[in-house]
Parts: structure tokens; C-alpha cells; sequence
């Protein structure tokens, strides 16, 4: 009998095997169609029946790469490597892991593994090279970086005397100033596709800086019964969709006032016409136009997602270290007629976190690893209680009782945040105390979801939810000027 029954296991196991084989055929099925969701639940149910496959780790380490869990993705291909070390596409996850998390000698390390066991292999050692270079170039950063007298590229440049030539027959700015005529011709020759004068950016850039230095970390503004603001969340470089926004809604004016929370740049191809605009109407309007940061208004995701090689293609790496020093000087929040607060990534690793500590904040920096400011600008919600690690490999996860608490605390109604693409463009969770709102409809071109904003009114402060789809755009791809070892394949 136990013969027999030994045989009825092995036949089960062999059963399980072929089921987990059909899951994952039918995950790659959905990975293709760049349905990452369904390719990450099946894969998921694969391991469920057999959790001592690399490949099915592996697999679903490039689903959660590409819907950004990177965090998720690390942990997955590290699974992989467990299972079975010599498995070199293993490796290739768990570098881009570590790339995207700004983990680059972490990175450099598992290239020079693919490179030692392949050494014929072109890609590999393109990424490996890639890779040293970048962690060659931090080191040169840190050691600059550790010369207190680092000055700004503002004293470096003399830009009343950068001459317009006589063939440049764009915008520019009247007398220094940006004006709505201005803002009206920038915007129709970024949509025909040319570029602005690099005198006019650097003046924009210049003034901005100046603009949002003088601002405290959290804003704190007041609408009148008869007034509303639009909240956008993520705009990530899609310019069409940012005009669009402006043609269903309104120009920002006085009377018309806009909240941008944050993610301007990257990944889109057009983030040097988005960020440019969005600052444009910053000084036209500097008390009824407001922008806070976001991850990506950070070096490290600038570097490796679009904007660094945007800005150095468009004009020069100058100007992007200029950009570098505007972003620092972002607020990180702001609070409305003291009931509503929007930030880009969401709530606090530890409870105890106050409106008067995000006042505090010393925010003329790169983003920490941890703490306030690290979680204004990388924190989901989840839906059950307490917190847990990150699916994106930095801050936390934070349920409805932290976000219950915070709110009592600091006599709060709900928070707004962004930070994650929403198939219908916007997401009220935790009994409506949590609002997400992205703003960049079919992201990348590939993720197929609705944008949103949000209209606020002074009167009640309920969230009225506006959708829209994607219009068309030139034909420039996403993350076209991405650092290379981020433009994901397959392997």
C-alpha cells in the first residue's frame, strides 16, 4: 500500500507541475499583452504549486518591474538566485532591481557575474560597463559634494548676455518677465515641437528658483466658500495630455487655480516642455499655482528614467544641474483651509508625525533613505491595517488605522496623494480618507488607464472626480532618452 500511495504522490507532485506549467504559459500570455496585473497573479498561482522554480520568480520579477514595485522585484529575483545559482537571467533581475532602487554598486556586482560566465555576450557587457561608469561617476559626485564651497550654477551664468540669435523666431519673455501671451506662444511652439532658447529657460529656471525658495516645506493655503482648485497628480513628461488637461479645465489664472503634486519629468519624452510650462505658470501666477515634489524630482531617478539625457540632448548638462537645484526647493506639501492635506507619496513610517514636524522640514536636499521626507515622497496606502515593507523597495506601506490616526492627530479630513497609474485614473480607499489622483493617462503608452483631477471647493471640500483618456502624441517613445539599462527586454 505505501508503494502505491508513494506512486499517487509522485503522480500528484507531477500533476502540480504540469497545472503551475499551464499558470505560468497563460502569465507570459498576459506579461505580453503588458497586462502586468494578470501576469503577476498567475505567476503568483504557479508558485503556489511549485515554489522551487527559478523561472517563475524570475518572470514575475520583470512583471513587478514593470508596474514599478521594485522592492517586490528584488526580493523575487534574489528567490531565483536561491533556487538556483547559476540562473543568469537572475542576475539580469536582480541588477535592474537594484539599478531602479539607485542600488548601483549592488548592481555592478551581479553584471560582473553575467560578464564572468559570458563573456561573449554583448548586452552583458554593455550593462556592466553602463553600470561602472555611473558608480564611478558617484564617487566623483560624493567626493565634489564633500567641498563646502560648492556653488550654484546660477553664479556661474551670465545670462543677460547669452545673445537670441536672429533666426530664433520663438517666445520669449517681455522684458524678462513671463506674461500669458508668453506662456500662449511656449505652449503652441513646445506642442509644433520646438525647442525654446536656452536664455529663455535659464530665465525661467532662474526666477522659479527664487520663486519657490522662499517657500515653507508645507503650503498652507485658504479657499474661500466660492472658490475650487483642480489637483492633478503625475504628469511624467506626457505634454499632449498636460495641454489637454488645460483645454478640458481651463488655463490656470486668479481665478482658476491649479495643485501639480509632484512627478512632473521622466519616463514621458517630453518632460523638458511639461516642467517648463508647469513653471512658467508658477511665476505668473505664484499664489495660485502650486507644484510639490515628487520621487522622480530627484537626481537619482533623473539619472536613470528620462530627464538627465532630455535635458542633456535639448540644451546641456549645465542647464540639468540647474533643474537638479530648482527641484530641491520644491515644497513636499500642502494643506487646504487646514482640513486637507496633499503630498506626492503618502504617510509616515512611525506614528506621531505632526503638520508642525513637515514645517520643519529641511528640504534643500536629495531625499533621505528614511523618515518624513523620505515618505511624503515614496509611501502607498494598503488595505489592511498597520504598515509593511514596501513594494517598491524604499519607505513603507501604511493601512487605514495610520492613516485614522494621523488624521485625528492633526485634526485632519483626508489626505490627496499620487504616486501609483489607476486603471480609472483616480482610487478612494480607507473609507474615503485616502484619495490617489495620476494624471498621465495610457502611461507609457502602454498601461491602457483614464487620467483624472480633482476639483476642490472652498464651500464643502468634497473631492469631485474629472476623468479623461490620452490624446495623440509626435512619435517619440517613452523613456526615449532613459539610461539604457532601464529600457527592459525580455530575456
Amino acid at each position: 500500500m505505501a508503494h502505491v500511495s508513494e506512486n499517487g504522490s509522485e503522480k500528484k507532485m507531477a500533476e502540480g507541475g504540469n497545472d503551475a506549467e499551464l499558470l505560468k504559459e497563460k502569465a507570459n500570455k498576459y506579461f505580453k499583452e503588458k497586462d502586468y496585473e494578470n501576469a503577476i497573479k498567475y505567476y503568483s498561482e504557479a508558485l503556489e504549486l511549485n515554489s522551487s522554480n527559478a523561472i517563475y520568480y524570475s518572470n514575475r520579477s520583470l512583471a513587478y518591474l514593470r508596474t514599478e514595485c521594485y522592492g517586490y522585484a528584488l526580493a523575487d529575483a534574489t528567490k531565483a538566485l536561491e533556487i538556483d545559482k547559476n540562473y543568469i537571467k537572475g542576475y539580469y533581475r536582480r541588477a535592474t532591481s537594484n539599478m531602479a532602487l539607485g542600488k548601483f554598486k549592488a548592481a555592478l556586482k551581479d553584471y560582473e557575474t553575467v560578464v564572468r560566465v559570458r563573456p561573449n555576450d554583448k548586452d552583458a557587457r554593455m550593462k556592466y560597463q553602463e553600470c561602472n561608469k555611473i558608480v564611478k561617476q558617484k564617487a566623483f559626485e560624493r567626493a565634489i559634494a564633500s567641498d563646502e564651497t560648492k556653488k550654484s550654477v546660477v553664479d556661474s551664468l551670465d545670462i543677460e548676455n547669452m545673445t537670441i540669435e536672429d533666426d530664433y523666431v520663438g517666445p520669449k519673455l517681455e522684458d524678462g518677465k513671463v506674461t500669458l501671451k508668453f506662456m500662449k506662444e511656449m505652449m503652441d511652439w513646445f506642442k509644433d515641437q520646438n525647442k525654446l532658447h536656452r536664455k529663455c529657460a535659464y530665465q525661467i529656471l532662474v526666477q522659479v528658483k527664487d520663486v519657490l525658495s522662499k517657500l515653507p516645506s508645507l503650503v498652507e493655503i485658504e479657499l474661500k466658500e466660492t472658490e475650487k482648485i483642480t489637483i492633478c497628480g503625475d504628469t511624467h513628461g506626457q505634454y499632449y495630455d498636460l495641454l489637454n488637461i488645460f483645454k478640458l479645465n481651463g488655463l490656470p489664472s486668479e481665478t482658476n487655480p491649479y495643485l501639480f503634486n509632484g512627478d512632473f519629468v521622466d519616463r514621458g519624452s517630453f518632460s523638458v516642455e511639461v516642467i517648463l510650462t508647469l513653471f512658467g505658470f508658477k511665476l505668473l501666477y505664484p499664489n495660485n499655482f502650486h507644484v510639490l515634489r515628487g520621487n522622480h524630482e530627484t537626481d537619482n531617478m533623473n539619472q536613470m528614467y528620462g530627464f538627465e539625457g532630455e535635458v542633456k540632448a535639448k540644451y546641456t548638462g549645465q542647464m540639468f544641474q540647474l533643474f537638479s537645484e530648482v527641484f530641491q526647493w520644491l515644497p513636499l506639501a500642502q494643506c487646504i483651509n487646514s482640513k486637507v492635506l496633499v503630498m506626492h507619496g503618502g504617510l509616515f513610517s512611525e506614528d506621531g508625525v505632526t503638520l508642525e514636524d513637515l514645517r520643519k522640514i529641511d528640504r534643500n536636499r536629495q531625499p533621505p533613505d528614511s523618515g518624513p521626507m523620505c515618505d511624503l515622497l515614496w509611501s502607498d496606502p494598503q488595505p489592511q491595517n498597520g504598515r509593511s515593507v514596501s513594494k517598491r523597495g524604499v519607505s513603507c506601506q501604511f493601512g487605514p488605522d495610520v492613516t485614522e490616526r494621523f488624521l485625528e492627530q492633526n485634526k485632519l479630513d483626508y489626505i490627496v496623494r499620487s504616486h501609483e497609474v489607476k486603471a480609472e485614473g483616480y482610487e478612494v480607499t480607507h473609507s474615503g480618507k485616502c484619495i490617489t489622483v495620476f494624471s498621465a493617462p495610457n502611461y507609457c503608452d502602454q498601461m491602457g488607464n483614464k487620467g483624472a483631477y480633482i476639483h476642490l471647493r472652498g464651500s464643502d471640500l468634497k473631492p469631485e472626480f474629472h476623468q479623461f483618456t490620452a490624446v495623440p502624441h509626435p512619435n517619440v517613445k517613452p523613456m526615449a532618452y532613459a539610461n539604457t539599462l532601464m529600457q527592459l527586454g525580455m530575456m
